[in-house]
């Protein structure tokens, strides 16, 4: 019973870390939300991959975490530009809401199509990728455009991992993670050098 619980907990937490991720403006919520999504997408990767290679994705993305947690503390960011409609919180929980009764209605019937992958990671893979492409979609900011990317790769690696058990493969997706991290870093950076006075 506690081995089918802890998938399904896991699922919860990225849901709700996604969706907190959708309707938070504050990039202090943001990073820790990013972080507590790693630890649940880590312990659905657990499902299928050995501990050591899932906790390497844990650290991985916590240190993509950490690298762009460091730039936003440097300087004022631009702020979130003008919206246009539809853009409100009401309308982001509204996706959020529909991407997770997608999720649970096409669950099962992935899990049928392909057997030994498990309803928990597939249910997470879609509710990640499904939320970090609506995020991707809606925002401006270069943060919000970092985490989303973090988010639909965490989705990703959660599903890929069912399939590729590689260790060459886990490292590969852990230097993506750091290269999104770096990479976003820099552009922070950038835009923070740009910004006038």
């Amino acid at each position: 019973m506690a081995g089918e619980l802890v998938p399904w907990l896991a699922v919860i937490a990225v849901a709700v870390t996604a969706t907190g991720l959708l309707l938070s403006r504050d990039w202090r919520w943001q990073l820790g939300l990013v972080a507590i999504q790693y630890l649940g997408a880590a312990t659905l990767v657990a499902q299928h991959w050995p501990i050591g290679m899932a906790a390497a994705k844990l650290v991985a993305g916590w240190m993509a975490t950490a690298a762009l947690g460091m730039t936003l503390t440097v300087g004022p960011h631009a702020a979130e530009p003008k919206r246009f409609w539809p853009q409100g919180r009401a309308y982001r929980l509204f996706l959020a809401g529909t991407i997770i009764v997608l999720a649970s209605a096409v669950t099962p019937r992935i899990d049928g199509a392909m057997s030994g992958v498990g309803r928990p990671v597939i249910a997470g893979t879609i509710v990640l990728a499904g939320l970090g492409l609506i995020h991707l979609g809606i925002s401006s900011q270069i943060s919000r455009i970092l985490f989303a990317l973090l988010t639909v790769l965490a989705g990703f690696e959660i599903f890929y991992a069912a399939i590729e058990g590689s260790i060459l493969v886990a490292g590969l997706l852990a230097v993506v993670n750091l290269g999104i991290g770096l990479g976003g870093a820099y552009l922070l950076n950038g835009s923070v050098a740009e910004e006038p006075g």
